[in-house]
């Protein structure tokens, strides 16, 4: 009776141990799903699923992710639909002239390149970069045109993996251009043609400074209000006086304007074309639209050129974290671009949109806020690789 007492005991216990490994095993399979269904938003097949699952088990949730990320959804769809708000003043992913432009364009095909390639990811703001479609492996794919949306388009429509290199290619912006910007004059996504279209187009280029940095900082003016900077570089159409009370101007318009208007000025030779439908550079002659309302206040600061200096360097927001070894002025977009993109705050920013595209919500607790600077120290150690951070925030998300 003892030694089947002994068996009987050995029994059970193996038949906990086989239902204890089950239940590890279904872990790491629905673990392995929750990933591909948050990078790649599509089923993954059975191949795949296998594959992710084992790496996940053994440990390796991040390289199961990277795996997640070879199925062309995560490109065509989980970017797209992550990058198109940064497109546009409605920030949606669904454009007023989606159904005439599309809403794939040469902004978003820049950034789903830069990340498929692990490009720095800090390039996308400054760089002489573009990313077209490739007309010797789409069929019927029209040439890139920077007065029109159509190649683009025309890519979308296709179904084409945008994560195939040999789908979409990397090339000089320069190079594209008409002749309209020399290589020094391009500034990442911010000279493409949707950039120009969506921000330069009417206005006093004040709304391209402020969508770039909401989009690429996470910062909109009202964060940054500091009415403690210099105020001797606001423009003259902004009154001293709105409404008649200098106090709102002293204790709000400057606040913005101060720090706003001494950086817009590094656009000061750009504007978008309505009748040729592209970027326009006026090389060296500041743009019509940076002196308008000269009347408002005519003490004003006048624009003389695209000389830029960054006044938030001190003050609250300082804390945005300046790249110390980078000049606190300059001339023209690139360097003024390099300025915000080198920030610690432009890695914040990504690694916090990327977290909550992956976990579906915005760090909210103690847990979530250590994540996240563990990953900004990770996407900096790794040269800005933005893929990186998906796939620790995969990791992190995937669940019990």
């Amino acid at each position: 009776m003892i030694v089947n007492s002994h068996r009987a005991s050995f029994g059970v216990i193996a038949i906990c141990l086989t239902l204890f490994a089950s239940q590890v095993f279904a872990d790491a399979r629905s673990q392995a799903k929750r990933i591909h269904d948050r990078i790649a938003g599509v089923e993954p097949s059975i191949a795949v699923l296998n594959q992710m699952e084992t790496l996940v088990a053994s440990g390796d949730a991040v390289g199961a992710a990277y795996i997640a990320m070879d199925n062309p959804h995560f490109y065509n769809a989980t970017l797209v639909n992550l990058i198109t708000p940064w497109t546009n003043e409605a920030q949606t992913i669904f454009p007023e002239d989606m159904d005439t432009e599309g809403t794939l364009n040469d902004y978003t095909a820049t950034v789903i390149g830069a990340i498929r390639d692990d490009l720095d990811f800090r390039r996308i703001l400054f760089d002489d970069l573009l990313y077209i479609g490739n007309t010797s492996t789409v069929t019927g794919l029209p040439a890139y045109s920077y007065s029109s949306n159509a190649h683009y388009k025309f890519l979308e429509e296709s179904g084409a993996n945008l994560g195939d290199t040999n789908v979409l290619v990397q090339v000089s912006q320069a190079s594209q251009t008409s002749n309209i910007l020399t290589s020094a004059e391009t500034a990442g996504v911010i000279t493409t043609r949707a950039g120009a279209k969506a921000f330069f187009v009417d206005g006093t280029n004040r709304a391209m400074f402020r969508f770039t940095v909401l989009n690429h900082l996470c910062q909109d003016m009202e964060q940054l209000k500091d009415v403690t900077r210099p105020a001797d570089r606001i423009r003259q159409d902004v009154s001293r006086s709105p409404g008649g009370d200098s106090r709102i101007y002293m204790n709000g318009c400057i606040g913005c304007h101060s720090g706003m208007d001494p950086l817009t000025q590094a656009f000061a030779y750009y504007d978008y074309d309505k009748v040729n439908n592209r970027l326009s550079f006026t090389r060296g002659v500041v743009q019509p639209k940076n002196l308008i309302n000269a009347d408002n206040f005519k003490p004003g600061f006048i624009v003389p050129d695209d000389s830029w200096v960054n006044y938030w360097r001190e003050g609250k927001n300082s804390l945005l974290g300046w790249d110390s070894s980078l000049p606190a002025s300059g001339s023209g977009a690139k360097s003024m671009a390099k300025e915000l993109a080198y920030s610690e705050q432009f890695a914040r920013c990504q690694v916090e949109k990327v977290f909550k595209a992956v976990c579906l919500h915005p760090p909210g607790n103690t847990a979530d806020r250590t994540q996240v600077n563990n990953m900004i120290s990770s996407f900096k150690s790794v040269g800005y690789k933005l893929k990186q951070v998906f796939a620790e925030s995969a990791d992190y998300c995937k669940g019990p």
